[in-house]
């Protein structure tokens, strides 16, 4: 009995040894899985990464780029209120507000002249729908607001003289100024130079994403200001405009949705300014 169990143990021990996961077989048909990507891997390339992701391309929009905002567009702001006060109409306004727009458009020539923070610039079909969508809504919850303010409601009018609109003025005050300039500079200063630069020297992340937004949507505010507020609602939507637009900004690393999104919701007051007057002077012209 011993000399037959020793000879089963010795022809045990010289039976091949196969290990069944891992014949070829078994490899044909059981699935690989694949090694999750370390963090080193799922980074973008240096070269490729946007401003959103620590490109150093907006390392030049720093305290020196706020500070020639601060300065150029608080010289803008007194002038305008001069001019604005001391010549008369229609000159005074037309000024007042082109001086106003120089002062916002000279710290974004000098922040994108000394670097462009990659990706901001870009352009994708998404920030037409995003433009449209967002200031449609925007201008319903404004309108919603006014009312709530006290305001009877109705479609707003546009000031006329005998029938018609003040020709190339209102072009220029009413058309182009709402429509085009005062959103591209207007987005290019809050939304470009003042976000940018404080998100980025907040060292990004969540509370500089809630820092930047609450910073450009303030100072957006603040220079409305300048003109007058007769009621709550106003800063209310404006800042409601401008956190929409900081937060469409740091979420797609892109500057032209939040522009979108201005001229949409400008745009339609124009519109319904056009047809109030339209409504209520049947001889109107433009």
């Amino acid at each position: 009995m011993e000399s037959q169990n020793s000879g089963d143990v010795e022809a045990d021990n010289n039976a091949p040894n196969v290990d069944f996961f891992s014949s070829e077989r078994v490899k044909r048909v059981t699935p690989v899985l694949e090694e999750e990507p370390t963090t080193a891997e799922k980074r973008p390339a240096r070269g490729t990464r946007t401003w959103l992701e620590g490109s150093g391309t907006a390392r030049a929009w720093n305290s020196t780029v706020l500070a020639y905002a601060a300065f150029t567009v608080g010289a803008a702001v007194v002038a305008s209120v001069i001019l604005r006060n001391h010549v008369s109409a229609p000159e005074g306004p037309i000024l007042a507000s082109l001086v106003l727009y120089l002062g916002m458009a000279i710290p974004v020539v000098i922040a994108l002249r000394r670097s462009r923070p990659r990706g901001l610039l870009r352009f994708r079909w998404t920030d037409l729908i995003w433009g449209l969508g967002l200031g449609l809504l925007l201008r319903m919850i404004q309108g919603w607001l006014e009312v709530a303010a006290g305001s009877p409601g109705g479609l707003p009018s546009y000031p006329t003289l005998d029938g018609a609109l003040f020709g190339a003025t209102w072009l220029l005050t009413g058309l182009l100024m709402p429509v085009l300039l005062a959103p591209v500079v207007e987005e290019f200063l809050f939304r470009g130079v003042v976000l940018v630069t404080v998100y980025r020297t907040a060292r990004r992340g969540l509370e500089a994403g809630i820092l930047a937004i609450t910073a450009s949507a303030g100072t957006f505010v603040a220079l409305h200001a300048v003109n007058g507020i007769t009621r709550w609602d106003e800063p209310t939507y404006l800042f409601l405009v401008g956190v929409t637009c900081g937060a469409l900004v740091l979420f797609t690393g892109r500057i032209w949705g939040a522009v979108l999104v201005h001229m949409t919701f400008n745009g339609i007051w124009v519109l319904l300014a056009l047809a109030g007057t339209a409504l209520s002077q049947p001889d109107f012209s433009l």
